[in-house]
């Protein structure tokens, strides 16, 4: 008994052994996946933008809007499976035919289709015949590598009015020489482009300016007579390219009052709009 008296204790000591790198060493492969991934899809973005021109961008904007397919008597388009869109006012620039409050579709998609209307299938016949003028205008993009930037400032629409050829300055490359009306050689160029197709038909022609807003309320501000006098050039101009002057329906400036971006100071809003008319029956 003394002997197991005088005997040390025993003591047990427990280490806890904390490991790092468990169930979650590795996520940070997959944040770092997750990175690569967004950084290749900027860079794509990235050279899409260079790469393309407005009309195909937007092209590719529509691509990824929704759409739900329409029957035909429920008021829908002429599109594939009857519809375009029930977004009426969603603009779609692939076909031109997108409704707006300003500019309404060539349909009245509000009635739908019944019946046959001789004024509807004049109306189909013009627009296949503006559809072609539009596949004119692009194949001049293959001519030369000074048509292709060209085409970077044109944007075309089918409308109740009828073909609209839209023309707009960009950032460094302008139509006209700042805050005059002299016309620069890109916009030349594109009116060159233009006549040619438009000889090719003998609907009436109106033209219309638009400018941005000034920086500035001023006394006196040019915007209304600078969009009027620059209509009056590119007139000027298509009658220099054997346009006859009988065609010309109407000159308008429409100062900086429509513009088509959120800033109403910006470029973009610099624009020349050539309308190849419908014929009134």
């Amino acid at each position: 008994m003394s002997a197991q008296a005088n005997s040390a204790p025993v003591i047990i000591k427990r280490k806890k052994v904390v490991k790092g790198g468990g169930h979650h060493g590795g996520a940070w492969k997959v944040a770092y996946a997750d990175f690569v991934t967004a950084m290749m899809a900027f860079f794509m973005l990235m050279w899409l933008l260079n790469a393309t021109t407005e009309q195909q961008r937007k092209g590719l904007a529509d691509y990824f809007s929704p759409t739900i397919p329409i029957v035909r008597v429920s008021g829908g388009g002429n599109g594939s499976f009857g519809g375009d869109s029930i977004f009426s006012e969603m603009t779609l620039p692939k076909n031109g035919t997108g409704a707006s409050a300003n500019r309404p579709a060539s349909e009245n998609k509000a009635r739908g289709a019944s019946g046959n209307d001789p004024s509807a299938e004049d109306s189909g016949e013009q627009d296949q015949a503006f559809v072609s003028l539009d596949a004119m205008l692009q194949g001049f993009g293959g001519e030369s590598f000074v048509m292709e930037n060209a085409l970077e400032h044109i944007v075309t629409r089918i409308t109740d009015e009828g073909l609209v050829i839209e023309v707009f300055s960009r950032n460094h490359a302008e139509i006209f020489q700042q805050g005059t009306d002299a016309p620069t050689q890109l916009l030349k160029d594109i009116t060159v482009m233009i006549a040619q197709i438009s000889k090719t038909v003998t609907n009436e022609i109106a033209v219309e300016g638009h400018v941005h807003a000034q920086p500035l309320v001023l006394k006196e501000n040019s915007v209304w007579d600078l969009s009027q006098r620059r209509a009056t050039q590119v007139r000027l101009m298509m009658e220099q390219h054997n346009i006859a002057p009988k065609r010309i329906a109407r000159i308008t400036g429409h100062a900086d009052r429509e513009p088509v971006v959120r800033n109403p100071m910006a470029i973009r809003n610099d624009r020349i709009e050539i309308i190849l008319l419908r014929d009134t029956p």
